[in-house]
This record gives structure tokens, C-alpha cells and sequence, in this order.
């Protein structure tokens, strides 16, 4: 693989629904669902779930960031969820769904700060923004179920989308087109 492009890892709830805004912008080489931030090493969906783990579900994506900056993948990724939920995302409660961004190297750490920042100036949101930015740590990828399960699962996903509440609460926050 060309050692131009980059990693960017983002927790915002189930991952499924955070493969499908990234997954189709140009400059984005590959979106992976999976596990970080836990203490058992190749954890499985299963583990992750009872809570055991201390992993979150998130994606981490392989970018080009001469088409694609880290700062666009920042605002994509703020669109997509609740950032003043500390409990979870949407119908989904506990630690593995939980929001995070997992920095990969000093420059990374400062931008999301700052767009963090920018974000909770905006006054866009009532409550404060908490989801943590943290160091990356090992990456495991879920089970192939998982991965593109919009892609595999259509009518399903979209009903997840809807349902979870998460389409209404993108679509009241950020309007229309922002979840693609």
C-alpha cells in the first residue's frame, strides 16, 4: 500500500453506521469496522458486546490526505453522531458504543482538539461536547459479517438507521445531505 495515505479511527456508536458516510468520499482507500481501546487482544463481537472486553466499536479508515484531509474526515465524522451522549449512541447504551477519536500522531491529537473546540463554540449543540480524544491503540477488525453491512444488508440498515433515531438526529443538527 502507498505510504502516503494514513489512518483515522472514529468510535461513534454501532459501526455500521459509520462505514457508509466515509466509505464512498473520494481520497478514502478503505473503511474497517472493528475493536479498540479494550484489554483482550482479537476480542469477538460477542465479547465486545457483554462488555467484558472494555473495547468500542469503531472504524478506522485509509486515506489519501491529498484528497481527503484529516480535518474533512473530523467534520464528516462530527456529523454523524451525538457528541454530547456519554452513555452511547442512539438506541445503542454502554462502553463499546461510546464516542471517540483515536489519534495516530501528534498532528492528528491537535486537530481534533480543535475542531472539538470549534465544535462546542458553535453553539450548535445545548450540552457540552464529551466524546474523548485518545491515543490509538491496537485495531481489530470485526467479524466479515460486519464490514460494508450497508452494502449487505440494505433494507436492514436503513431500518437501523431510522429506527436508532440516528437519521432524525443528523438530519435536526446538520439537515440534509450530510449523511451519504
Amino acid at each position: 500500500m502507498d505510504t502516503l495515505y494514513e489512518k483515522a479511527t472514529f468510535a461513534g456508536g454501532c459501526f455500521w453506521c459509520m462505514v457508509k458516510p466515509f466509505d464512498e468520499q473520494p481520497g478514502i482507500m478503505k473503511v474497517v469496522s472493528g475493536y479498540t481501546g479494550g484489554n483482550v487482544e482479537n476480542p469477538t463481537y460477542e465479547q465486545v458486546c457483554s462488555g467484558a472486553t472494555g473495547h468500542i466499536e469503531a472504524v478506522q479508515i485509509t486515506y489519501d490526505p491529498r484528497v481527503f484531509p484529516y480535518n474533512k474526515l473530523l467534520e464528516l465524522f462530527w456529523q454523524q453522531i451525538d457528541p454530547t451522549d456519554p452513555g452511547g449512541q442512539f438506541y445503542d447504551r454502554g462502553r463499546s458504543y461510546q464516542t471517540a477519536i483515536f489519534y495516530h500522531d501528534e498532528e492528528q491529537r491537535e486537530a481534533a482538539e480543535k475542531s472539538k473546540q470549534e465544535l462546542q463554540e458553535s453553539g450548535r449543540f445545548s450540552k457540552s461536547i464529551v466524546t474523548p480524544i485518545l491515543p490509538a491503540e491496537d485495531f481489530y477488525e470485526a467479524e466479515e459479517y460486519h464490514q460494508h453491512y450497508y452494502k449487505k444488508n440494505p433494507a436492514h440498515y436503513q431500518s437501523y438507521q431510522v429506527g436508532s433515531g440516528r437519521a432524525g438526529f443528523i438530519q435536526s443538527h446538520w439537515g440534509n445531505g450530510n449523511e451519504k
